[in-house]
């Protein structure tokens, strides 16, 4: 019997259904986040297949911690833009509105009946796993810095414009070196 697994993640859980060819669900199930989450997760799948590693698994993410469990579980993921499972979840009923074990439904439901129009995840060696997450962390940096400079541009424009005028570069040392030994008007 052939299956598909959804999976809608969250912060404090995860939302799980299975389906078979036909559309049944097989089982539904609010998993944690954690490692016994991924176990029962695990024994679902194994329940209702012969081989787990044979169950394509949607979810609308690429990166998390789920994903990389089933993945290194041998598990194929599809991971699915949000975009796309709102307008398949129209397909369902037309209210429109997100709910967690439905989207679990729906998710499973587009690999169901249109797994040949999106792409698995590919593999990933632990050296390209490393990479992506060194990446991620540099991504996050950079949103970090550009976000600070933008907190101290709103606070320099309310407060020391001219010091905006005099640094129209933030980011540049002499900037900040300048701010940090004058940081009012009245000391500059």
């Amino acid at each position: 019997m052939s299956i598909t697994c959804g999976i809608d993640w969250a912060e404090a859980h995860h939302d799980v259904a299975v389906l078979d060819e036909a559309g049944r669900v097989l089982q539904r199930r609010r998993i944690d986040t954690g490692a016994a989450g991924f176990s029962k997760l695990v024994s679902m799948l194994a329940e209702h297949g012969d081989d787990v590693t044979d169950v394509p698994v949607a979810i609308e993410t690429d990166k998390n911690l789920i994903v990389v469990a089933v993945q290194a579980a041998g598990l194929t993921i599809y991971p699915i833009n949000p975009r796309a499972v709102a307008r398949y979840r129209e397909r369902h009923g037309q209210s429109g509105k997100k709910f967690d074990p439905g989207d679990a439904f729906v998710l499973a439901d587009i690999l169901r009946t249109g797994r040949h129009q999106h792409r698995p995840l590919p593999a990933i060696s632990d050296a390209g796993l490393a990479v992506k997450a060194l990446a991620r962390q540099h991504q996050e940096a950079v949103w970090a810095l550009h976000q600070t400079i933008g907190r101290l541009r709103s606070v320099l424009l309310e407060f020391h414009p001219q010091a905006l005028q005099a640094f129209p570069n933030l980011k540049h040392k002499a900037a900040l070196t300048i701010l940090a030994a004058a940081p009012t008007p009245s000391s500059g």
